[in-house]
């Protein structure tokens, strides 16, 4: 097979900008030729790039491109815990790899074809758990959604990582890390345990819907915390009671415990994460300056001012400053970047460990039906009420 060119002007291998027409999106069809067009690109930059473990003293997004490029789920493993323990030991840097030719973040990540990708709606239901198969299925699908949240952990610090309009300081980048690791012992976790009730990954089929929702919030670390880790992951927080129920009442206290104990814990300071730093990048735009001159695209200067391109206030800083409150902020995004409204019941009391309470999705939350009939009702009382408070005047003054 000839390897595809790269030109090196773009930074894009010249076979990945194949143009995939005629197919609909999410369609078995697309996904097969788009899954092409992803290999395609992962061997164009197979020459500058390899996904050997993470070297001392390189930076931390390079190590993160090592992930994303990186195509079996359980070498992602292996090189998330090497970055981590590198990143703690203090033998990375924040500063750029100069030097190195750096191939651009992935639009999606490698991933091998140990599971079979399917479109969403042509999955088959779950179940609640009743015979084993479908807490096979049950754990399998958790165990492909802690693979692709690992991903999404390094995909945060690459993609926006090195954008110093957001300012972000080591702290974030430790959170990340964490997270990354958290999601990725979850999936070792759970492989292993679905390895015991005599299944294998692979053995079912998923899809990548939350890869999808991923890459519309591509270009903005303000929608993609919003969106991945104050709804998307939130929402693991909402059915995770009801999953561990599924697993208890069924006999199969062992997998309940790995979710109850390990899983469903750590998952809060995931949703937490997202909630600090969407916060932090708030008070960021309300606090700096952002001179009138021109100034160089994305740079921050030692006075703490942030500039865009040519010296103008970057987009998503004064998206920011219209809003007075960050829960506001929070219903734009969403509105914005998320298709749909959010579905109760909440869990409150995990949402207000994660630092989040009402106020930030009830404004966001699909109507119960009964409660919408209730509110009908007393809206059609309190005006018949009017109604008939105002006939009873009527026929006093005509009394009169």
């Amino acid at each position: 097979m000839t390897r595809p060119s790269i030109d090196r002007r773009r930074k894009q291998p010249a076979t990945a900008k194949l143009r995939i027409k005629n197919f609909r999106r999410n369609s078995s069809d697309f996904i097969a030729i788009e899954h092409l067009a992803n290999r395609c690109q992962f061997l164009g930059y197979a020459e500058v790039f390899n996904t050997a473990p993470a070297q001392e003293g390189e930076s931390l997004v390079y190590a993160a491109l090592r992930v994303l490029y990186e195509p079996n789920a359980a070498r992602k493993g292996l090189l998330t815990h090497r970055t981590a323990d590198l990143w703690r030991a203090g033998k990375l840097s924040l500063h750029a790899d100069h030097g190195l030719d750096m191939p651009p973040v992935p639009e999606r990540p490698a991933r091998d074809d140990t599971v079979q990708l399917v479109e969403p709606k042509k999955m088959k239901r779950l179940g609640k758990g009743g015979t084993l198969a479908s807490r096979q299925a049950l754990v399998h699908s958790l165990v492909h959604i802690e693979s692709w949240a690992v991903d999404l952990s390094w995909d945060i610090i690459a993609r926006f990582g090195s954008d110093t309009t957001y300012r972000l300081p080591r702290e974030f980048f430790d959170d990340f890390v964490t997270v990354a690791e958290d999601e990725c012992r979850h999936h070792e976790l759970l492989r292993n345990r679905l390895e015991n009730m005599g299944s294998h990954y692979g053995a079912f089929a998923a899809h990548e819907a939350l890869w999808d929702s991923a890459m519309a919030t591509a270009h903005s670390l303000p929608a993609r915390l919003a969106v991945e880790h104050a709804v998307h992951e939130a929402r693991g927080l909402d059915v995770m009671p009801s999953t561990i129920r599924k697993f208890r009442l069924n006999g199969d206290e062992q997998t309940a415990r790995l979710l109850e104990n390990v899983v469903y814990k750590e998952e809060i300071t995931h949703c937490a994460a997202g909630v600090r730093w969407l916060s932090y990048l708030h008070g960021l735009a309300h606090t700096t300056s952002v001179p009138a001159s021109e100034g160089p695209s994305s740079a921050s200067n030692e006075a703490g001012d942030v500039q865009g391109h040519a010296g103008s206030t970057p987009e998503w800083m004064a998206e920011a400053r219209r809003h007075s409150s960050v829960e506001t902020w929070f219903h734009e995004l969403v509105q914005t970047h998320f298709r749909g409204s959010l579905k109760p019941p909440f869990n409150v009391e995990a949402r207000e460990q994660a630092g989040f309470g009402p106020e930030w999705y009830m404004p966001l939350a699909t109507q119960p039906k009964t409660a919408a009939i209730a509110e009908t009702l007393q809206e059609d009382s309190v005006c018949m009420q009017l109604q008939g408070s105002e006939l009873a005047s009527a026929e006093a003054m005509a009394t009169v």
